[in-house]
């Protein structure tokens, strides 16, 4: 769609759940680009359940065009950035006057929604012709892919390997504790304090190997370890001085990039001090497309809206039916927690949000 002139240009790089969310918050109110190397987002936290469940990969996965209708898609990768505009793989250069970065994890997707549900499909198969499974890393996604398979494929010998002495080391010791003993009444064998070597593993091999010596025994494996900072493009770039030592861009109250007015930063590559979750990024987005509205509307750099740190809320889905819930007041794990998440995995709501 060609963009509107005489409205403010908008540059909303990444397409995750933040970048998504800011984009078609902002298509109405300014002439918005969207740069996102493939054509589609996806609620990343069902991904687990999709593995088991492929038919649930075509509600959690969307187009762009499914919500952004009234502005531009730009497939593609940020490479660099300047005072005036993004630059992309493709050679194109998009000036803004409002920028919007969200580009979080380095990922590397198929480009179309058609090859990510033949992904998800293809995996099924995979676990389905399957003996045995190792998991490595027991962190949100290793342990919500045992849950998953201890509970849809109970007959399948399920190892997690964990490189920290405990499940999901952002929780507290109590909710570590009873993700664990859930595991293991469920046949999970789970190993603390290894990792599994897979550089000098080849396709094929049932071997793994952990940093003990240890040999493991599967047919197939997955890798659940945090991915890298998708904050290369900024490196060598006007916004260099923004980056913290672990590649985070740091933001100020209201999600600017220090030392930029008109630069904001939402989603896991912030450096706020809080727990990197889904709904959290989808709250920054919200508040950013009102804080960019407030500012082409010429309104007072008083009146923008401040982000106050999400409290140390997670729930982690344990199979259909169970989850793991840590609360400020208190840590849960059962049916209850269940309700709140498992079920649907806000698949529902979160579709609601985007409008399909």
């Amino acid at each position: 769609m060609a963009l509107e002139t005489g409205k403010k240009r908008v540059v909303v790089v990444g397409g995750g759940l933040a970048g998504a969310l800011a984009a078609k918050s902002l298509q109405s109110h300014a002439d918005v680009v969207l740069i996102d190397p493939k054509e589609y987002f996806e609620i990343t936290w069902a991904g687990m359940r999709a593995k088991v469940e492929p038919s649930v990969a075509n509600r959690m996965v969307m187009k762009h065009s499914d919500y952004f209708t009234n502005g531009r898609l730009a497939m593609s990768s940020a490479v660099g950035v300047t005072e005036t505009e993004v630059l992309t793989a493709d050679g194109e250069s998009i000036p803004y006057d409002y920028l919007v970065i969200a580009t979080g994890h380095n990922d590397s997707f198929p480009k179309t929604k058609s090859e990510r549900l033949e992904h998800y499909q293809a995996e099924y198969n995979k676990i389905e012709s399957a003996d045995s499974i190792l998991i490595i890393g027991g962190g949100p996604s290793g342990v919500e892919l045992a849950g998953e398979l201890a509970v849809d494929f109970p007959g399948k010998k399920v190892t997690l390997v964990h490189s920290k002495e405990w499940l999901l080391d952002f929780v507290r010791p109590k909710a570590s504790k009873k993700a664990l003993d859930w595991l293991t009444k469920r046949k999970v064998e789970v190993i603390l304090g290894q990792s599994v070597d897979l550089k000098s593993h080849t396709d094929g091999d049932k071997m793994f190997k952990t940093s003990t010596g240890e040999t493991i025994v599967a047919d197939i494996h997955f890798f659940c370890v945090g991915r890298p900072l998708g904050s290369s493009w900024i490196k060598d770039s006007v916004f260099e001085e923004a980056l913290d030592a672990q590649g985070r861009v740091m933001v100020d109250e209201h999600l600017r990039v220090k030392g930029h007015k008109n630069v904001f930063a939402i989603g896991d590559i912030t450096d706020i001090p809080e727990m990197k979750q889904g709904y959290l990024a989808q709250n920054h987005a919200v508040l950013v497309a009102k804080n960019v509205k407030l500012l082409m509307d010429g309104g007072k750099e008083s009146k923008l809206r401040r982000y106050k740190a999400g409290s140390d809320m997670a729930i982690i889905s344990l199979g259909r039916k169970e989850a793991l819930a840590q609360f400020p007041f208190a840590t849960l794990i059962g049916c209850f927690p269940g309700l709140i998440k498992s079920k649907d995995l806000f698949i529902g709501k979160t579709r609601k949000t985007m409008g399909v």
